[in-house]
Formats: structure tokens, sequence, C-alpha cells
């Protein structure tokens, strides 16, 4: 599979274009329901040091806009649930609000859109009716101070709006909410040029069906795939399968929405959970969202409906919040603890060095029946470390362009030796690009001593910790 050496730069070149396509955006849900946080200039400057450009808020608590002003760090504020019928039902309201809790801080502080409520059909079902009059005011409020272009109006649900979310093709939304609620709120979300946020987690799906759904599916590690009988969509990640489900249920409320976006507005991983919260642990919270960061930051956002979306996400959530309710999973999403040190390796800046412990939190392996909570001495996860414990292996969500741009570069000016995956050669079949791309991402790695982000090609490759399926006759060698 090596190119001639004319067209090495070509592949060279072509790598690093398809890096910098079209990329999403990674930010991050700042709770406080805690008695134990760093004070909010602390947080900013946490903030900063780690590369978390983006930030969702709960509320639009003064100390917290005022400590984000002139930081760069863009920002998402928050009506309760509790003002939502107010704001639905006054209009002077909702302009007193927004300018109190919006203009009062804006530029400076970088405000770019107001979630009006949160998982409102869930945790507020008295007040469904009220939420699409909200956001239509909160929006009227925005024209008249004209900064409704800049700060944009969406409400977070939640994937139990869903009557149906498996196979992806079946999503369809509850019926007492598709016409009443989703539609004219996608009728808004399109008029005013804003985005339907989300809040999925593949935790809560594995965990019930632990016996069913693949630990790799639901970490965006390397597994078979689920086909999707009703679409012929193969499906890598649980994350994709279930927003594809409601990309599907937007197509059947009637109407054309394909056009409004949608952003992750809550997801993440608990390192932590209860003897029953299986999948819970630190070495897997490391793997999802040190994968899902990888992957958005590289362009391979996209879902296999929407394959050319850019999607931003923000994980749930910055701290452990010590005074949440409910089991033990709900106190431990954060990426950090209270004392501000990493409870894992996480980058938010693709390719950046880590700045905390690790390399990345795309290396890590549970052990344990529940998750692995093998917490290291310095706050983090101790990762699988020993020689020949490591392969990078290649992501077939990434594509075939990018994998092939990014094998011909491994092939090539990187120095991989390839011979063996030429015609004929012992490990030529089977002959898949996901197999020959895997080969030679391994070759390269190994060769560069497996050091950090030597296993990256722009998005395409991981790095797995238990021993790659065979290809055919051929293993992946963990050293060379």
């Amino acid at each position: 599979m090596a190119l001639p050496r004319g067209l090495l730069l070509a592949a060279a070149l072509s790598l690093l274009l398809l890096a910098g396509a079209d990329a999403g955006t990674v930010g991050v849900n700042w709770g406080r329901v805690a008695n134990d946080l760093p004070n909010p200039a602390a947080v900013v400057q946490l903030l900063k040091q780690h590369g978390i450009a983006q930030v969702k808020l709960y509320d639009t608590e003064p100390t917290v806009l005022r400590a984000l002003a002139n930081s760069g760090v863009k920002v998402v504020v928050a009506l309760p649930n509790e003002q939502l019928a107010a704001a639905a039902k006054r209009p002077s309201y909702a302009l007193a609000w927004v300018r109190r809790n919006v203009a009062a801080y804006y530029p400076a502080t970088q405000i770019q859109a107001i979630a009006v409520g949160n998982e409102v059909f869930a945790t507020a079902p008295n007040v469904t009716a009220q939420l699409v009059p909200a956001m239509r005011n909160i929006h009227a409020a925005l024209v008249r101070l004209n900064i409704d272009k800049a700060v944009k109006v969406s409400s977070p649900i939640a994937l139990t709006a869903l009557a149906a979310s498996y196979p992806p093709s079946a999503g369809v939304f509850k019926e007492e909410l598709a016409q009443a609620v989703m539609k004219p709120m996608l009728e808004f979300l399109e008029q005013s040029g804003s985005y339907l946020m989300v809040n999925a987690y593949p935790f809560f799906a594995y965990a019930d069906n632990a016996g069913v759904v693949s630990l790799d599916y639901a970490l965006f590690r390397p597994n078979a795939g689920v086909l999707d009988s009703g679409s012929g969509l193969k499906y890598y990640s649980l994350l994709d399968a279930q927003l594809d489900a409601v990309f599907s249920a937007v197509g059947k409320v009637g109407g054309n929405y394909n056009g409004v976006r949608v952003v992750v507005s809550e997801t993440g991983w608990p390192s932590k959970g209860d003897q029953k919260e299986v999948g819970a642990g630190a070495g897997n919270a490391a793997a999802y969202n040190g994968n899902l960061v990888r992957r958005v930051l590289s362009g391979n956002g996209g879902t296999p409906r929407r394959p050319d979306a850019d999607v931003d996400v923000y994980l749930f959530a910055l701290f452990n919040e010590n005074q949440k309710p409910g089991p033990s999973s709900e106190r431990n999403y954060g990426v950090f603890y209270p004392n501000q040190k990493q409870v894992y390796d996480v980058q938010f800046v693709l390719g950046g060095k880590s700045v905390g412990n690790g390399g990345g939190g795309l290396g890590w392996q549970d052990n344990g029946p529940n998750g692995g909570n093998n917490a290291a001495p310095s706050g983090g996860v101790k990762a699988m470390t020993s020689p020949g414990s490591a392969w990078c292996v290649a992501n077939a969500m990434a594509g075939e362009a990018r994998l092939k741009a990014a094998l011909d570069y491994a092939c090539g000016p990187g120095g991989a030796d390839c011979r063996g995956i030429q015609p004929g050669a012992a490990c030529f079949e089977p002959n898949t690009m996901v197999d020959h791309a895997s080969y030679a991402f391994n070759d390269y790695y190994q060769r560069k001593g497996r050091s950090i982000g030597t296993c990256d090609f722009a998005g395409a490759a991981y790095v797995v910790n238990q021993a790659p399926t065979k290809m055919g006759k051929c293993e992946l060698p963990s050293t060379v």
C-alpha cells in the first residue's frame, strides 16, 4: 500500500486537510451542587489551563458570570425550570430577566446561548405547555436588545422524550410531545437560527442492558458494529445510535427541519457508582470522554444518518458534586475533583500535552467487576503501560477517505513497514481498509515507542490495551 515518492507530499497534505475539516467543539457543564468547590475565579483559571473554551451553566450566578468576563470562555446560561411559567406568560418578565442576567454581562462575558429550562418534559412536566412560549419570549427580548444574532435560545431535552429509540430508524417522539411541543420548538429553532439541545447518556443504556450492549460499542472502542435493519446503516457507537434516533424522530414530526443542528448539551460517564451500576468506573469514564473528545475535535462527529454534521458536545461534568441526590454515580461524573486534580486524564485540545497525569484518556482499560475503580495516588487512574500491552487500531467511524489518507501517510513518509499488507503477502487478507489501516497504524505506533500522539492520525486511530482480533492469519504485534 506504499505510495510512489511523487505522491508522498500529496498524502501528507491530504491527511492535514482532513484533520482541518469542519470539526465540532467540546465544552463542559459547570454544575455547583456541592459545598466544597473552588471559587469561580480559580475555576476560570482551571478552564484556561486545560484549554476548555466553552462552559454550560445551570443558572446565572453573578459571581460566576463576572469571573468569566474577559476570559475568552464562551458561556451558555440557563433560565431555571422554576421561572419558565413566568417567562411564558409575561413578556415583560422575560425582558427583565434577559436585561438582568444576559445583557448586564454581555459582551465581556461571552454568553452565546440561553438554555430555557432543562429536561422539562422529564423533570417539570407541569410546565411543558409553557416551554415554547417561554423560548419565544426570551428570544423576543434578545431581539429588542439587539443581541439575538449572538445569543441563541434552546432547551435541553432528555432521550425520554422519545417513545422509541431502537433501532435508530424507529426513533419517534412521544405522541403527547410530537405535535404539541416538538414541532413548534423545531420551527422556532429553525426560524431563529438556533439548535436542538439533547442530553444523551450511553452509560444508562449500557448499565440497563449490559448483557446485550457491548461495552466497546458504548465507549467508542473498535467493535463489530450494530446493523439497523430499518435503514441499512451500521453503527459503531451507542451515542451515534441515540443521536440518530433523535434525528429520525425530528424527521417524523412533519415539515423539513433537517437544517436544525443538534448540540449534545450533556453527556458523560461516572467514575464511580453503586454495585448495581454496571460499568461505572474511572477507566470507562476516561475511555468514553477521552475517545469522544478526540472524535469530535478531529472532525469525526457525524453520525451514520448525518455523516457530515459537526456536532458540538458538552461533557457532564466539570466537578464531582457531593450534594447531588440519587445513586453514587450522580456525585461522580466530574472530570475534576473539587481540589482541582483530575479524576482521570482527558485532553480538551487535540494533540495537546496533558496538563495532569496520564496520556489523554484514550488508552485506559478497566479491570474488575464494576469498571475498575483503581484510583492512582495522584487522583488519576492507573493506565496499563507494561511492555506489549498497547496496540494502535483503525477507527472505522473515521470513514474511508480519512483512513486512506492516514494509511498512505503511515506507509509513506511515516515510515511504517507495510510490506505485510501488499497483495499476496501474509497479512493482505482480509483486504479491507480498516484491517490494512490497523496493520499500518500499529506498526507506526510501535516503531515510535508507543509515545503519546503517535496513535492519532487526525482521529483515524485509537489505542487499545487488549489484543485486537486477528486479521485473518495475522496478529498485530505489540513490538517491532
